[in-house]
């Protein structure tokens, strides 16, 4: 079937629209970097060159009846009118059923294949919150960036944290709602080596349009490499360069800046050692207590002016990662000692090619 409608999307604009035979099979889309991605543009192509051709069937006919038919002519108006054709009604009928037919044919092969993941498939958690992504490999390691090995099936099992998500990878031509109480699958093999944009495509708040990350596809054999070297952060950096990492890695600087400017959350500029107030009234020092409370409890005490959004890392990160954070922290803060001007962009994944970076 797939090769029949891979003709099939290729003969249509050859036959309707010369011209445009030769434009490439992603004229409208982004390049094809998954298996996947060629079947969903077949179902596409073929909907729009069928959309096409019946669209100027139907203007052209009309157009011809507009001007064939643009007066009466006096002897005509006692001509009987034309007889019913049931020859007609059939036609008409039976051509929009074996067009449906045929699209739901492609279209439902097309759906099961990506619904269905292989046997053996490498799988990788997905939490969505606002407004963040978080990746979990089998060996514990969370990332806010998306990692995978070229041609390799790839599980991604998705839940939300608070409210509907939805990932999309425009390049795998992946898309799959993220539900608050309950687990979506989805999967995809990448054979071409890159970075690729991921994005939520379900309005989820004011961040949504900040809920942004890559997919970054490993050429062969190093997609270990990096997930070593991943995992073992504080084995090769010190704590505070760590911490950079985890926090863009966590999403932390998606809501919190760190060059003083305001956000969803409050900066981390000079935030360690600083007077925090609080909803209630409280006045608390922002130690390494109060950071670590903020972080496995978030709701506990409120900051004033800032609405209550920040999801719990209870259980998901160690205390050794909390500690790189609070490091992190310091190194922004005055109060500390640290250096507010240190430049703040997280240093480079490492175990990541410069070519896929």
């Amino acid at each position: 079937m797939d090769n029949a409608a891979h003709r099939l999307t290729g003969l249509l604009p050859a036959v309707c629209f010369p011209f445009l035979a030769q434009l490439p099979d992603t004229f409208w889309m982004p390049s094809q970097a998954s298996t996947t991605a060629r079947e969903v543009d077949v179902v596409f192509y073929l909907i729009y060159w069928i959309s096409v051709v019946f669209f100027a069937l139907i203007v052209g006919l009309m157009t011809w009846f507009v001007v064939r038919y643009r007066r009466r002519r006096p002897h005509d108006a006692a001509q009987p009118a034309p007889a019913h054709s049931t020859s007609l009604e059939i036609t008409w009928t039976a051509i929009p059923v074996i067009v449906s037919v045929l699209l739901f044919i492609v279209g439902f092969k097309s759906y099961m294949n990506m619904v269905t993941p292989p046997r053996g498939a490498y799988e990788i958690a997905v939490t969505g919150q606002k407004w963040n992504w978080l990746f979990t490999y089998p060996n514990g390691h969370i990332s806010n960036e998306l990692h995978v090995p070229v041609d390799r099936p790839v599980l991604l099992t998705m839940t939300s944290e608070d409210v509907i998500h939805s990932l999309w990878i425009p390049a795998f031509r992946v898309k799959m709602d993220v539900v608050p109480g309950r687990y979506n699958r989805t999967w995809f093999e990448a054979h071409t080596p890159g970075t690729y944009p991921l994005l939520c495509t379900e309005y989820c708040g004011v961040g949504h349009a900040d809920m942004l990350t890559t997919v970054t596809v490993h050429p062969s054999g190093r997609f270990d490499t990096w997930l070593e070297a991943a995992s073992n952060l504080f084995d090769t950096l010190p704590p505070a360069e760590a911490g950079a990492l985890l926090a863009r890695r966590l999403g932390c600087v998606a809501c919190h800046s760190v060059d003083g400017a305001g956000g969803i959350g409050p900066s981390f500029v000079d935030l360690y050692g600083s007077t925090v107030a609080t909803r209630d009234g409280k006045q608390l020092l922002a130690d390494e207590n109060y950071i670590r409370r903020s972080i496995v409890d978030p709701m506990a005490e409120l900051v004033a002016g800032y609405d209550p959004v920040m999801p719990t890392y209870a259980g998901r990160i160690k205390d050794q990662e909390i500690t790189g954070i609070i490091a992190y922290l310091k190194s922004l803060s005055r109060h500390a000692g640290g250096d507010a001007e240190l430049e703040t962009a997280a240093p480079a994944e490492p175990g990541v090619p410069t070519e896929v970076r």
